[in-house]
């Protein structure tokens, strides 16, 4: 196994992580986003008004985007394994 082809597993294994985390990170900053204009705007400082509806977000995007990054991240599993011999030589 050359420099090369660790180089690729790598950033695809970078690229699928990415892929994978961004619909629940995506949805929490958007949420955090709007919670905290929100609370600058009533000046209602509650900790307890910031974390739970981006706990929820995140659970939201999970249930919705589960099967796809399921499906992405098996389908990159199957890829690397089956490429495993070649990988070896």
């Amino acid at each position: 196994m050359n420099e090369l082809v660790i180089m690729k597993v790598a950033r695809d294994a970078l690229v699928v992580v990415t892929m994978v985390s961004a619909p629940a990170l995506g949805l929490g900053l958007v949420v955090g986003l709007a919670v905290s204009i929100f609370q600058a705007v009533t000046s209602i400082q509650e900790m307890t008004l910031a974390i739970i509806p981006k706990i929820l977000a995140v659970f939201i995007a999970l249930l919705i985007f589960g099967p796809w990054c399921m499906r992405l991240l098996t389908e990159f599993t199957y890829q690397l394994l089956a490429n495993l011999p070649d990988y070896l030589k």
